[in-house]
């Protein structure tokens, strides 16, 4: 260990000419190899540290308000801590300390610091490093961040400096969890590592199972049951179950030594409150998340005037909790679990090992300005990635109301971006070996595509996680969508798609009647059929059982556009934009109101909103039709024709009867539309 220290080291303390900077640990400021003397003062150097981990510039209030406690001049208290830091780090040519009008940056380009470069990795992912680059991080992590550096009376910096400390602790823990899954089992320094991931997360279940294979490896199993006896001591300390971790250890003894920890993730249930319910193999493969209760900074005037818990931010984290958990996306972990851990005061990163989990939700609600505002951030667990942050402000005219569309908004987010996250991961493993969970998100990834050949690897991937789990509900409404293109897209036989399409969806509702997903792909395949009214009824349960489902949204939209109430279309078109801005449909849910203002009669509306649709990157070739025609009755000829042309490079015959006959429109839309394609020879 202490060789990749000195050799991480080496390159930071500047063997060559430069400058850098040691944030873990004492801060230290190194020119050319020689540490530099810097000033005594404590708030100078929490100053320095804060602007070099700050993204932009700071506001000088902000500065007075997180390091001084209300002295006779803070300005110039600042004033003069700049000055003594250029002195440390200007040089003749280059000023580092860059002041504009009220705000101050720091610009460190060029300077090694080992905070930055470990915080920078981190936003890449851990779990891409190589095995080197791995070592040399660790060897940057040998003390906690601005190690002694508290400073009394500021308990904003003192906030700040605790949560860098957690998050850079989560880091160091991500990093050795993935080096020692690159390290022979039976090098020296893989046990070294895995100590200091055991010390750095205690209560991860993960961690211990690590090192006691290892050892079992080592036939050192002596040493074995000598760590278990102490762990399940420490973990009877903090009243946390420690019976799966003694289980998968009873398992991997009976199978030394062909067990290994990597190749067994479904005997690892990490360690978890009594409270919880571990979930069964099923759940287990899918994501998971905890969110944490969400922290309320400070009261919001004449709403609520007492402690953090019990008030609107605990309330907004159990309807965030709810809502999630009835998308039926991925495993939830309950509130009492996630609100047991933090009434210990444990850290989220902690938390979110605790539960084995892959991602912890934090966020915290402060009133500003006569604002209310809602800060959040989804960090997946096992690298200490954040991989969604937003911050939602509002005025609170209704706070209840304004707590419930941020809620809506968040839910949204969290859902979309951990889909996003599966889908990418899935699409880097070989097919034969995805799990369920995998093999359903290999197909997302190829039915967002649009295309006939991505829609039949998408169906494929589905019908893989059916064969897996013929339980996955989600999966059988991922084939009944594949059907239900083809019937749309013509890509086969209309009828027998549709019938297809019909059957995949009555099979998800028989897994799972209160998956929102379950009765979505049915009121789309009733709509295929010609059963309007049983759709809509399909579609109307599937956002009642979860009011965030994006996608029932759209397909209200879709449904009302043609035949049912244009109005509603458009009020379900924006709801679901709102709740999915990103959203690969959304081409769709644009094309879908602009339907729904020709039927108004608002051609140029139709024609703006159908431009949108067009303008998606993933747009298809009926998505341009609807331009086409929506322009064309708009009047914008010469932009109508060129869609015109481009969809007749594929399709050569295309029409209006083909345009009509894909959706099902009244008869005046009909009339409509066939009157905006004789205008530019598609009648």
């Amino acid at each position: 260990m202490e060789t990749h220290v000195e050799s991480a080291r080496s390159s930071l303390d500047g063997a060559t000419a430069g400058l850098s900077v040691r944030l873990l640990g004492p801060l230290t400021v190194i020119r050319d190899g020689a540490t530099v003397q810097l000033p005594a003062s404590r708030k100078l150097r929490a100053l320095f540290a804060y602007l070099a981990l700050a993204p932009h510039a700071v506001g000088r209030s902000r500065l007075c308000e997180l390091l001084w406690d209300v002295p006779n001049d803070p300005r110039g208290e600042l004033r003069w801590c700049l000055s003594k830091l250029r002195g440390v780090l200007d040089e003749p040519d280059h000023r580092r300390i860059e002041t504009s009008g009220d705000t101050i940056a720091l610009h460190l380009k060029g300077v090694s610091v080992d905070a930055i470069d470990i915080a920078s990795a981190a936003a890449g992912g851990i779990e891409t490093l190589d095995l080197e680059r791995l070592k040399a991080l660790s060897g940057l992590l040998v003390g906690d961040f601005l190690d002694g550096l508290e400073i009394d009376r500021s308990p904003h910096f003192n906030s700040w400096l605790v949560a860098q400390r957690r998050r850079f602790s989560s880091w160091h823990a991500a990093i050795l969890e993935h080096l020692v899954s690159k390290l022979p089992a039976d090098a020296d320094e893989t046990l070294a590592h895995l100590e200091k991931w055991v010390e750095l997360a205690p209560f991860d279940g993960r961690a211990h199972l690590t090192l006691l294979t290892r050892l079992a490896q080592r036939g050192q199993i002596g040493e074995c049951e000598e760590h278990l006896a102490s762990a399940a001591q420490l973990f009877a300390s903090e009243d946390l179950d420690f019976g799966p971790v003694r289980e998968a250890w009873q398992t991997i003894r009976s199978e030394r030594p062909a067990a290994t920890l990597w190749a067994r993730p479904a005997l690892l249930p990490a360690a978890s409150p009594a409270s919880i319910v571990l979930p069964d193999t099923a759940a287990s493969e899918k994501a998971s998340l905890a969110v944490m209760p969400f922290v309320e900074e400070a009261a919001i005037s004449g709403v609520c005037g007492g402690p953090s818990r019990g008030g609107l931010a605990d309330g907004l984290t159990h309807d965030i909790i709810t809502r999630l958990a009835k998308l039926r996306d991925f495993f939830v972990i309950a509130r009492g679990s996630v609100f047991a851990l933090a009434e210990k005061n444990i850290a989220p990163e902690d938390a979110g090992r605790r539960l084995n989990v892959d991602y912890v939700t934090t966020g915290t609600v402060r009133s500003q300005g006569g604002r209310v505002v809602v800060a959040v951030e989804l960090v997946e667990v096992r690298t200490a990635r954040i991989i969604w942050a937003e911050t939602f402000e509002r005025k609170p005219d209704d706070i209840f109301a304004v707590l419930d569309d941020i809620g809506n908004s968040i839910v949204s987010s969290i859902s979309t971006e951990i889909e996003v996250v599966e889908r990418n991961r899935a699409m880097l493993k070989a097919p034969n070996s995805l799990n369920a969970w995998e093999a359903y998100h290999r197909g997302l990834w190829h039915m967002y595509r649009f295309t006939r050949t991505e829609n039949e690897q998408a169906r494929h991937f589905f019908g893989m996680a059916l064969k897996l789990d013929p339980t996955f509900a989600r999966a059988y409404a991922g084939l009944s969508f594949t059907h239900w293109q083809n019937a749309f897209q013509r890509w086969g036989d209309r009828d027998q798609e549709s019938a297809r399409a019909f059957e995949a969806a009555g099979q998800s509702l028989l897994v799972d009647d209160h998956n929102p997903a379950a009765h979505w792909a049915m009121g789309r395949a009733l709509w295929l059929r010609g059963e309007q009214d049983g759709s809509l009824i399909e579609l109307e349960r599937a956002v009642d059982l979860s009011p965030n489902f994006a996608l029932g949204h759209y397909a209200l939209s879709f449904v009302h556009s043609q035949s049912g109430d244009p109005n509603a279309a458009i009020g379900s078109s924006d709801h679901s934009r709102h709740l999915s801005p990103f959203d690969p449909l959304l081409f769709g849910m644009l094309g879908a109101r602009a339907m729904a203002h020709v039927r108004l009669g608002q051609f140029d509306e139709a024609a703006e909103w159908a431009l949108k649709a067009a303008a998606r990157p993933n747009a298809h070739a009926i998505i341009l039709a609807i331009a086409a025609h929506c322009l064309a009755l708009a009047g914008r000829l010469d932009e109508a024709r060129t869609f015109a042309a481009a969809i007749r490079k594929t399709l050569p015959n295309y029409c209006a009867d083909d345009f009509i006959g894909t959706f099902r429109f009244e008869p005046d839309a009909s009339a409509l539309f066939r009157q905006g394609a004789k205008r530019i020879g598609l009648g």
